[in-house]
């Protein structure tokens, strides 16, 4: 089949799917140089401090480690010890932890991969009596996991914590989202950031963005039901996956990401 133009060159339909796919290419290729432009770390700027970095208001952005620091907390009842290192948990670990402030704690920390949610569902089917609490430590991972473990955590109606020098990035709030009380200490970090979803290579780009855009309605969609303010979506649409926007208290409080600031 031809189509035929008025100064009578023709275009078979294969010559109409390549032009289609050219166009398509070319669409990619712009939003590649963007999303590159963007995140580039260009000779003679400086670079972000590290996620260990003091923050304060206006003074937040931090170059995303998505490794585990090394924690030590030798004063307290929840004494243990992460190693920052290649071997890291690459999915959740979970373990029961005994504190006189938090009673049960469960605490989980790693990535977040596949699967996890149903792990964590499991998981808590094995145990005599339930947590009190969840305790998290996570560089983030596969956003949906964290949304299902969040959902679980509230219907549970468990409480989460942050503690002293433990990180809660990219996904991970989803999952300190779901707790009744959110209680975070002054020195842990919570942080946001975009997020990468899963858009098969040759989904056409305005089904890619479709895709994305779903994404983050479902995380906005988690947040509502959680009872935090969406506005905090802000600060992560606006932060490359590169970089990472740690949240002050005043912001944590506000948002209601966290009831309560611990010591």
């Amino acid at each position: 089949m031809y189509r035929i133009f008025p100064n009578g060159h023709s275009m078979t339909i294969g010559n109409w799917l390549k032009l289609v796919l050219a166009v398509q290419l070319v669409i990619v290729a712009l939003l590649i140089a963007a999303d590159v432009s963007m995140r580039w770390e260009f000779t003679g700027t400086s670079p972000k401090p590290s996620i260990e970095s003091p923050v304060s208001p206006g003074d937040q952005v931090r170059k995303y480690q998505p490794v585990l620091p090394r924690v030590e907390t030798p004063d307290t009842d929840l004494d243990y010890t992460i190693d920052q290192a290649a071997d890291q948990p690459t999915r959740l670990v979970f373990s029961i932890r005994q504190s006189s402030d938090l009673k049960n704690v469960l605490h989980m920390h790693g990535k977040i991969a596949q699967g996890d949610a149903n792990r964590f569902s499991a998981y808590l089917e094995t145990l005599d009596s339930p947590p009190d609490t969840v305790a998290v430590n996570s560089t983030g991972g596969i956003v949906d996991e964290a949304l299902q473990i969040g959902l679980i955590i509230r219907e549970q109606e468990f409480n989460t914590h942050l503690s002293a020098r433990e990180i809660c990035l990219s996904a991970c709030p989803y999952i300190l989202a779901g707790g009744i009380e959110r209680r975070v200490s002054h020195e842990g970090i919570v942080g946001l950031h975009q997020h990468y979803y899963e858009t098969p290579g040759f989904m056409p780009v305005f089904l890619a963005v479709e895709n994305i855009q779903r994404g983050q309605g479902r995380t906005m969609a988690h947040l509502i039901e959680m009872g935090i303010d969406p506005g905090v979506m802000i600060h992560s649409l606006a932060t490359p996956p590169n970089d990472i926007y740690v949240l002050v208290e005043d912001e944590l409080i506000e948002s209601k990401m966290a009831t309560q600031i611990v010591e």
